[in-house]
């Protein structure tokens, strides 16, 4: 659901000469301090618990000043005694060369507001929106000789500690400090004026004046903040650090001799601990002699991966043990992954909480992914990622990153990246490039990756390569559907980008219009300057279910706008926008704005009218609700679902009058002890029986509805029962697994099929009850990563899932695609996706991303479904539901191909055969015999035999076509007969052909003809003798002899016959 879009951008350091008198070199405490030596000794860190504190503990230290950051203020401007600091009186090569030295890793902050990188001697960090260098930290060279260079880069979730591992074992902390309300940059025009720009409001204390705010882009109404990055202190680890990881409360480290790992609290405990370590051999989940090499850890699911030198993959959680427990221990773990071999020994690991997926990168290059089910070890393989080339094109995997709402795996190489749907459908990739074109234009984010972060919530991608100074950032499209699960998104393919909304309008469109690719089928909006620059980024973004309205909503507040009008409307009031945010998504019901929000300590539904202006007095209803909204789906015609955290689902039926328009709530349905994590659901519907919809009372919805439930990638059924008290239950059962997404076509309205006019449809063979059945008006559709599979009928899965009955359910129709399908266009029979394109040109020195439009054709598969269960009734009626459309022979003609190529490869015995059946159901349309000709014109010879032995001879078929009138397809039978039998046995079935087309002036047709028999002989005697026979032959002519196909009376022809001979065949 990523695709990448357009060039990236690049951010580097100034590569204009440094100031030296302004920059100073950080020695890091290199003289005064020294290090306990020891196996695995520490040094006692400092507070870092309140500001007062971190000063008091800091001031022993002789904690230099800032670094001074060209174009920064430091916030500090005394000197204290005895610090480690020079200024102006030191080697200069050493920041002409960090100014050209390689990146060697890259981390972001939880919230995303800051990033840093690091190089061999030195520390940036960088602010996100906008993007600029707040600080660099440069290591003297005494620094570098004393405790080595840098290898890596830990940061303090919430960024307030930054932590460098050097080449000698010694972990160098710095604190990071900002002060919210200064700023070392932010645009002024003290002469522009405005008259569209928004009033001004003081809400959070960082926006700008007047006009100057026109010019910001997206996300930058905070402008550039003021930092100070003091040294902390230096942490000699003499065991040699493995692998470390920064978490909020403590820093936890893996040593090598001895092995074990120790945790580090940034502020010691109130007992007065701050340090605890336990042995790897004390651990009774691993084994006796190992080595920790890789360490994440995913806060959403409190839990850390580790990677252990014999490449094997545990899921571990801390415990929390009180101090002076014996034997003390840190950590549990249970191992998931164990290699069969060295290929598949674990190098890389991320964790996807949104799916409860941990993603193991192996030696090879390919990627496993794991299912964690629970924390005590049930975590059994999902699926398998492998990039498109072999593992010595690709490299070593170097990075392995989850984008933050879980639909996107990153993958960086040494010598490219891959991307990957969230189970499994391949995205865009780097491989595959032009290299001699990448290298000349110097793009290295195409040639390999040494690091890489998702940004903005998923809106761009970091990357850093290999051996690069340079930071690129790639923008992202996505789909809709990753921020605000509704019926609507799913139905019509809306995407969001960093700054814009692209809109599909292709599903109103003649047939023919909707399978192009053409570019102009996109609306794109842009989203207005005065929302984003400080609602940046977007996390939400809907469409209506007829596709003339679009909301979207960022950190705070919201936007809509009309793709009819091309106007979008915002809050005239800033301090409306800025008072709530959208939790839980919205959606259109008509042209009402139902959006689920929270205001401060409080959570409503609002209801906003497009009509109206966005303002708090003229919000048509506020639904007060007692906690969050997990999600919202409206369902049937007046019908609200809205699940909250507190695992309820209410029903209200929106009402309106005049006036008005108001929800009603008519029912709840409590799913405690069903539903174990409300907030692992992503999606939401429910079926109703036939007689509830149409006569049933709608208080009562709640204990006859069937609710379906999309639950990590598990898609979940809940019907309900009484049971022996006569009291509501739900009979719970998993009917698929690996749901990237599923679409219930009773709830889109606008993907149905149209109903035809006519009473009633007529079968080719009188029979009148073709159009009974619901056709895939009931259907329910979901992609399980690779194919989108359907289930014709919901009826059919809800009449055998009940567990008591213990029925399997009912097969499904797989229809394999290779792009990503983000819709079903039920009524045009396609399936609507997108493709990613890489340009590469000579004459433009950059490369760019695009996404190409991809549909395929769904009805071929449906119909083999059906006729492989022997219903062609089912067939029929799906096939007269289509029939109007184009392209529809074209359809029943990919059917008869696929099955007769499968048939000639596997050779089924007669009874197993399916081609005998697609053949009776192909001869009840008239394009029958069209279909056998244009499949036979698209196969190899050998197929023929296979097909003509469940089909009468060529010889009448040819004669059914000329009673039919259809020349062309008797000129298509001509060539089988010719292919089957001897030239003479065909030479009367083309003379009569010839004649046909002469008489009817097919003169197209007659120079086909011509040219098959002149292939057939060469010097043009053959040709001339059926021309004799057929009236067309020249008065000059007088040859003696007679071809050997053709015997007869020579006939003369007139001269107007004689032009058209002419044009058939020059020179007669």
């Amino acid at each position: 659901m990523y695709w990448p879009i357009g060039a990236p951008k690049i951010y580097a350091a100034s590569n204009s000469k440094i100031d030296t008198s302004r920059t100073y070199e950080l020695e890091d405490d290199a003289e005064s301090r020294e290090t306990t030596d020891g196996s695995g000794s520490l040094l006692n860190a400092p507070s870092a618990g309140s500001e007062e504190e971190q000063e008091e503990d800091l001031e022993p230290l002789s904690t230099p000043m800032t670094p001074i950051t060209p174009g920064i203020k430091p916030v500090e401007h005394d000197f204290q005694r005895g610090q480690s600091l020079r200024a102006g009186d030191h080697d200069e090569g050493i920041f002409k060369s960090t100014e050209k030295e390689p990146l060697l890793a890259l981390r972001i902050s939880r919230t995303g507001h800051l990033f840093a990188v690091i190089t061999a001697t030195s520390l940036t960090i960088w602010q996100t929106k906008p993007t600029a260098i707040l600080a660099v930290v440069i290591r003297s060279k005494k620094s570098l000789n004393t405790y080595g260079s840098n290898v890596s880069l830990l940061v303090r979730p919430d960024s307030a500690i930054f932590v460098v591992q050097t080449t000698h074992g010694y972990l160098i902390t710095y604190t990071l400090a900002t002060d919210p309300d200064a700023r070392v940059f932010r645009p002024h025009f003290s002469s522009h004026t405005s008259s569209q720009t928004r009033r001004h409001s003081n809400f959070s204390g960082a926006r700008g004046q007047g006009g100057d705010r026109i010019l910001w882009g997206a996300g930058e109404g905070g402008g550039v903040r003021e930092v100070s990055v003091r040294f902390r202190m230096v942490i000699k680890v003499d065991a040699g650090i493995g692998k470390a990881l920064a978490l909020d409360e403590e820093l936890v480290v893996a040593t090598q001799k001895p092995a074990a790992v120790q945790c580090i609290r940034w502020t010691p405990d109130n007992a007065g601990h701050q340090t605890s370590t336990e042995l790897f051999n004390r651990m009774e989940w691993l084994p006796k002699k190992t080595s920790v090499t890789e360490m994440i850890y995913d806060r959403p699911m409190n839990l850390s991966c580790w990677i252990t030198i014999d490449g094997k993959s545990y899921a571990v959680q801390r415990l929390h043990t009180k101090p002076g427990d014996l034997p003390q221990k840190l950590f549990r773990g249970y191992c998931f992954h164990t290699p069969q071999n060295p290929d598949s020994q674990a190098i890389k690991a991320a964790i996807n909480a949104r799916f409860s997926l941990i993603a193991v990168g192996c030696q090879d290059g390919t990627i496993q992914v794991y299912t964690a089910r629970n924390y005590v070890g049930d975590i059994p393989i999902s699926h398998l990622h492998r990039v498109s080339v072999s593992s010595h094109s690709s490299g070593a995997l170097t990075c392995l990153s989850y984008s933050p709402d879980g639909y996107c795996l990153f993958a960086g190489y040494e010598n490219g990246w891959a991307t990957w749907s969230v189970f499994g459908k391949p995205g865009a990739t780097s491989f595959g490039i032009d290299r001699r074109i990448s290298e000349g234009y110097e793009e290295r984010w195409l040639e390999g990756v040494k690091d890489a972060s998702w940004l903005g919530g998923g809106s761009e991608l970091l990357i850093v390569s290999r051996q690069d100074d340079r930071i690129w950032t790639l923008e992202m499209a996505r789909s809709a559907i990753t921020g605000c699960y509704t019926s609507a998104n799913i139905s019509r393919t809306l995407l969001q980008t960093t700054e814009s909304v692209m809109i599909y309008r292709g599903y109103d469109l003649p047939d023919l219009s909707t399978i192009s690719a053409e570019a102009s089928l996109w609306h794109t909006a842009q989203v207005p300057s005065s929302y984003l620059v400080d609602q940046w980024p977007i996390k939400c973004s809907v469409i209506s279910a007829d596709g003339r309205y679009v909301a979207v909503a960022g950190r705070r507040g919201l936007a809509h706008y009309s793709v009819n009008s091309g106007r979008w409307k915002t809050f005239v009031n800033e301090n409306m926008e800025n008072e709530f945010q959208v939790r839980g998504g919205m959606c259109w019901y008509q042209h009402i704005l139902i959006a689920a929000v929270e205001v401060g300590n409080s959570f409503e539904l609002r209801l906003y009218s497009r009509e109206a202006t966005l303002d708090n007095s003229l919000v048509l209803h506020i639904q007060a609700l007692p906690s969050p909204v997990v999600l919202i789906a409206l369902s049937g015609e007046d019908s609200l679902l809205v699940y909250t955290y507190d695992n309820l689902l209410y029903h209200f039926i929106i009402t309106s009058t005049a006036d008005s328009v108001k929800l009603i709530q008519v029912g709840q349905i409590a799913f405690h002890g069903i539903v174990r994590s409300p907030a692992r659901v992503r999606g939401l519907s429910w079926i109703l029986p036939d007689e509830q919809l149409l006569e049933g009372d709608p208080s009562q919805d709640v204990a006859v509805a069937t609710v379906l439930f999309l639950v990590d990638g598990k898609l979940v059924l809940l019907q309900p029962s009484l049971n022996e008290e006569r009291k509501l239950k739900y009979d719970m059962r998993v009917i698929a697994q690996n749901v990237e997404f599923y679409a219930l076509m009773r709830d889109l309205p606008f993907a149905s099929p149209p109903k035809s006019s006519e009473t009633s449809i007529e079968n080719l063979d009188g029979d009148q009850n073709v159009a009974e059945g619901t056709g895939l008006r009931d259907s329910l559709w979901i992609f399980e990563g690779t194919d989108m599979k359907v289930w014709t009928d919901v009826q059919d899965v809800l009449r055998s899932a009940p567990s008591e009955l213990a029925r399997d359910l009912p097969p499904m129709a797989s229809i394999p695609v290779d792009f990503y399908p983000l819709s079903v266009l039920l009524g045009k029979g396609l399936l609507l996706g997108l493709e990613p394109d890489l340009v590469q040109r000579r004459d433009v020195n950059f490369a760019f991303f695009r996404f190409t439009i991809r549909t395929h054709l769904f009805i071929p598969h449906i119909l083999r479904f059906h006729l492989s269960r022997f219903d062609s009734s089912a067939a029929l009626h799906l096939a007269h539901q289509y029939r109007h459309l184009e392209y529809f022979a074209h359809s029943l003609e990919i059917l008869l191909h696929n099955v007769l190529d499968e048939e000639v490869d596997t050779s089924p015995s007669p009874e197993n055969a399916l081609l005998p059946g697609v053949l009776s159901f192909l001869s009840s349309f008239p394009q029958y015999l069209d279909i056998v000709v244009q499949c036979t014109r698209k196969t190899e010879v050998r197929s023929w035999r296979t097909l003509f032995t469940y089909l009468p001879p060529p010889q009448e078929l040819f004669e059914e076509s000329l009673q039919r009138g259809s020349l062309k397809t008797a000129g298509g039978y001509l060539l089988i007969l010719h292919t089957f039998e001897e030239l003479s046995s065909s030479s009367e079935q083309l003379v009569r052909l010839l004649s046909r087309a002469k008489d009817e002036g097919d003169w197209e047709l007659c120079k086909e003809l011509a040219r098959f028999l002149t292939a057939l002989d060469e010097t043009g005697a053959t040709l001339m003798e059926a021309l004799e026979m057929v009236n067309l032959r020249s008065p000059n002519d007088e040859r003696q002899t007679s071809s050997f196909m053709f015997e007869g009376s020579r006939l003369k022809m007139t001269a107007d016959e004689a032009q058209i001979a002419a044009l058939i065949v020059p020179g007669v």
